[in-house]
């Protein structure tokens, strides 16, 4: 067989949408909060520089184990996603400047002001938070933030 045969009927090529919303998802799986299951990731340049779930902080026990603390309607034992892939990326080194953020639910408010200080270049989310105050956050600090059925229909 020749390098340039295929084999089997072609196939439909993923589209960088759904990858980038799907690695959010797939680590969102990851998480270790009964409450909800979030994902992120963040990419530039078409690549992904970093991705985060929810999980307790490093070296507490986890919802898994303890079970969650709610205060307010959310748990308060569990780091949201965006704000441990921000803390990873800080202590790796990468820069999240002018990236995108793939997000399973749409960020809370004191996510979206540590996302604002980033400086990316937009948000996109498949499902909304419970309060719409970190989405009206980002929007007011002109990041562009899209649902996910919107880009895939654009």
């Amino acid at each position: 067989m020749s390098f340039n045969q295929t084999v089997g009927p072609p196939r439909e090529r993923l589209s960088r949408p759904r990858l980038y919303m799907g690695v959010a998802e797939l680590h969102a799986q990851r998480g270790t909060c009964l409450r909800a299951q979030v994902g992120v990731t963040a990419v530039r340049d078409h690549r992904i520089i970093a991705s985060g779930y929810v999980g307790a902080p490093a070296g507490m026990p986890h919802c898994l184990d303890l079970g969650c603390d709610i205060e307010n309607g959310g748990c308060i034992r569990s780091v949201h996603a965006e704000a441990n892939m921000i803390a990873w990326a800080a202590r790796e080194g990468i820069s999240l400047h002018n990236s995108i953020f793939w997000c399973t639910h749409s960020p809370c408010f004191n996510c979206a002001k540590l996302i604002s200080n980033i400086g990316i270049r937009g948000l996109v989310y498949k499902q909304a938070y419970r309060d719409n105050r970190g989405v009206e956050l980002l929007i007011n600090q002109d990041i562009r933030v899209n649902t996910f059925q919107r880009v895939l229909n654009a």
